[in-house]
């Protein structure tokens, strides 16, 4: 039934009789055609009983007026207006709504091929991957090297898997750390990128999403089941020495295709879109399942996969810190453009995150629970252990009430009881601050640590009491991959899953400031028409006074009230939540250095930024997105460095300033974070020369960087469109210039890719997998054409 694949009968009948000129079928394409083979037999079934066999006349007709490449030889227009134009409503709908679910449906089977043809790349290929990738960089043919010379059949099928197999493992940290092996890369400058490696990926929102979680779900079992299929065939290795590979059903497998069918039939009448138009929070929702279904467990697997590569050919190399990947999120706190984000929408928003995160705890220590049973009869454990049981037992006497007779041989159970509890406590906390019970929290502000006994009160706290158990399990000669898997989750999404960067748009800081100035009549005209030297000046002697600029009370108009809250709430969150959840507020369309200043005044008011000691828990992330300000950007910049209070913020204060003059001790470095906007620069000047302004950009950023010892990362705000910056990521990133990467990277990943990249958990890995080995050949392996100068003057 595909316009883009030939029908499945044709297919196998091509594949078991190729013609001379074309290479035979390999098995993985047989196994790919089968598949869609299934599912096309069971959509016409189900079709057919559910809505007649003129239904499926119908489409068949209007199929084959089409070829497989949608070019059919005698292809009359009119023969399609003319079956398209006898439909009624109804049956345009149902024949609509038919072609929408079988090309779904192709999807899902697609997805679950490459995510088979991953699978065993890992099971059992991936070293050989590697190797073939460093004999083709050799230039030897792989297939000439073999000791048997075979058919020319079967030379040109195994040629084509070759490439197939290069081409899967191009950017897989399996085909990366050979690579490097054989091009003598350092192992000193490795292990000196992994530990700083710091890749960041923004997730943000797609308010034109319709696809409902209930859709994504059905179409996560359907996948699942295409998993149990294959392990049936590779139970009864149907096929494996015939032409017609998989042609042996057995009851096993006719009963999973009958699942398929059933769950066909519940999506054929289930309505496919949303009946009501989503809130704020309703784009949090469908953006943080990615994390409830995929992401939460994918995220220690790729730590393995990093580990276990890494070894295979550097064994001395330490791995990196479990969170050298983190994630961010726009949604709920990215203001620009969208009236609807409000302060209230960014605080539920951090509590809903951390709602989310808490609960995935909770199932993860219950598995540690049943796991966990070592007795005190047959394993020793620390005297640590045994004194926080102490304490866990005065400040939880009823949970020792309930488990002590129980769990009297069982210390790591009782430890996990105690943790269980706390998780819970805070859990019931976190809600009750969601639905707004403010004056709980007030309570707790007024009598210090009064109410929080019995909660954790960060994510650090829960991750000591899960270090302290591994400590008691290695000393004891013991490992367990469930704690090992909860300790990187803690260490990557903490009590806060992803930290929110807030955005908005400039002017509507300098109005805020223009109404400010305005009604305290402090300046001789009005803010708004000063010259940006004026503004600079103004707002530098500001930023050092200690003097509050805006009263308590807000006697403002609402958009600048609003603008006020914003910084105040941002303050909240961070005394709640700790500083990580919020440190990042992004100013799309900057154009001068008083952007910033601007922001950085606004943070002072609310107390993000101290004058007397220039300590701030705040980055202000200039977005440089048109191709004048991308022009502009290094002189922006310039400015904004040569301010010492500037300076002195990003080394963490004037006292992290004076000692890094003073000693030859180790001082954080400062670290300044620009975003490059691809969407706007496209628009202005088309995708090449937009793509060269920003490659222009970073080049003279890094230098600009460079002159005042800051370490600069770039954050790149591509979308899902090539339009937009889009494309695939891992060449995007090793395309980057010079010294830009240096193993840190930060990049937005749109809401209208994000289904297409995190739906499914194999496809999840590749993705990240991919990023991390770009970011790490980038950064050892310079492409180097920036030091061409006629390629410079042809670009």
């Amino acid at each position: 039934m595909s316009s883009v694949l030939q029908s499945s009968e044709q297919a196998t009948n091509n594949a078991t009789t190729p013609i001379s000129h074309s290479p035979p079928f390999s098995t993985s394409d047989l196994f790919l055609r089968n598949r869609l083979k299934i599912v096309e037999d069971l959509w016409e079934s189900v079709l057919r009983q559910e809505c007649g066999q003129e239904l499926v006349d119908l489409l068949q007709q209007m199929q084959s007026v089409n070829s497989a490449e949608g070019q059919a030889a005698h292809f009359l227009e009119s023969n399609v207006w003319q079956l398209i134009e006898k439909l009624d409503l109804n049956a345009a709908i149902r024949a609509a709504r038919a072609f929408a679910l079988y090309f779904q449906l192709i999807n899902i089977v697609e997805q679950h091929y490459e995510q088979r043809e991953q699978q065993l790349a890992y099971a059992g290929g991936g070293i050989a991957g590697g190797l073939m990738y460093s004999q083709f960089l050799e230039g030897k043919d792989a297939i000439d090297r073999a000791p048997h010379r075979e058919s020319s059949a079967q030379t040109v099928a195994a040629s084509s898997d070759t490439s197939d197999t290069l081409a899967r493992d191009a950017g897989t940290f399996y085909q990366l750390f050979p690579m490097l092996q054989r091009l003598n890369v350092p192992s000193q400058q490795i292990q000196r990128l992994i530990d700083q490696l710091d890749i960041r990926l923004v997730f943000t929102a797609h308010p034109t999403e319709i696809v409902r979680h209930t859709i994504r779900t059905k179409q996560r079992r359907m996948a699942k089941i295409l998993q149990q299929l294959d392990q049936v065939d590779e139970k009864f290795q149907v096929g494996a020495d015939s032409q017609s590979p998989y042609s042996v059903p057995c009851w096993e497998a006719v009963a999973l295709q009958q699942q398929l069918m059933e769950e066909i039939r519940l999506w054929w009448r289930t309505d496919e879109l949303h009946q009501f138009k989503p809130t704020v929070l309703d784009e949090v929702e469908y953006t943080l399942h990615y994390f409830e279904e995929v992401l939460f467990d994918a995220i220690p697997e790729l730590y393995h996969r990093f580990k276990q590569a890494l070894h295979a050919s550097y064994p001395y190399l330490k791995p990196p810190s479990y969170n050298f990947c983190k994630f961010g999120s726009w949604v709920g706190s990215d203001r620009d453009g969208n009236p609807s984000v409000t302060p209230k929408v960014t605080w539920q928003t951090a509590c809903y995150q951390r709602h989310l995160v808490l609960e995935k705890y909770i199932g993860s220590v219950k598995r540690l629970s049943e796991l966990l049973s070592l007795s005190l009869h047959w394993s020793d454990v620390l005297p640590e252990l045994l004194e926080s049981l102490d304490r866990d037992k005065s400040e939880f006497p009823e949970v020792y009430e309930q488990w002590a007779i129980r769990y009297r041989q069982e210390p790591y159970r009782l430890k996990l009881a105690y943790v269980l509890q706390r998780l819970e406590n805070t859990r019931d906390r976190n809600w009750r601050l969601y639905k707004g019970d403010e004056l709980q929290r007030e309570r707790e502000v007024l009598s210090e640590n009064a109410g929080t006994i019995g909660l954790y009160r960060s994510g650090a706290e829960f991750l000591a009491e899960l270090q302290l158990i591994d400590r008691n399990l290695v000393e004891t000669g013991l490992s367990c991959r469930d704690l090992e898997n909860l300790l990187c989750q803690v260490e990557i999404y903490g009590f806060n899953l992803a930290y929110l960067d807030i955005r908005q748009e400039s002017t509507i800081h300098s109005d805020a400031l223009t109404e400010i100035a305005e009604y305290l009549q402090i300046l001789p005209k009005p803010y708004d028409r000063m010259s940006e030297s004026e503004r600079a000046l103004w707002l530098a002697t500001e930023l050092q006074t200690r003097r509050p600029l805006i009263p308590s009370e807000l006697p403002f108009s609402p958009k600048t009230c609003e603008t006020i809250e914003t910084f105040r709430v941002w303050r909240q969150m961070q005394q709640e939540f700790g500083e990580e959840i919020c440190q990042t507020y992004i100013i799309s369309m900057s154009h001068d250095a008083s952007d910033l200043l601007e922001v950085l005044l606004l943070a002072k008011e609310a107390g993000l930024y101290d004058p007397a000691t220039g300590i701030g828990s705040i980055q202000v992330v200039p977005l440089f997105e048109t191709v004048e300000d991308l022009k502009k950007a290094p002189v922006v910049m310039q400015q904004i460095f040569d301010l010492p209070l500037y300076r002195a913020l990003l080394l963490g204060g004037y006292a992290a300033e004076a000692q890094k003059k003073q000693s030859d001790r180790p001082v954080p470095p400062a670290l300044q974070e620009v975003m490059l906007g691809y969407s706007d620069s496209n628009k202005d000047s088309g995708f090449l020369s937009s793509n060269w302004e920003i490659h222009k950009a970073q080049k003279a950023l890094q230098e600009i960087a460079e002159k005042f010892h800051v370490e600069l990362r770039i954050f790149h705000g591509r979308g899902g469109s090539v339009g937009r910056g889009g494309g695939p990521a891992y060449k995007a990133i090793l395309a980057q210039p010079g010294k830009s990467i240096n193993g840190r990277i930060k990049i937005t990943e749109q809401g209208e890719v994000l289904a297409s990249k995190y739906s499914m958990h194999e496809l999840a890995l590749y993705n990240l997998e991919t990023v991390t080995a770009a970011v790490i050949q980038a950064s050892l392996l310079h492409a180097g054409f920036d030091g061409i100068d006629p390629w410079n003057e042809i670009m």
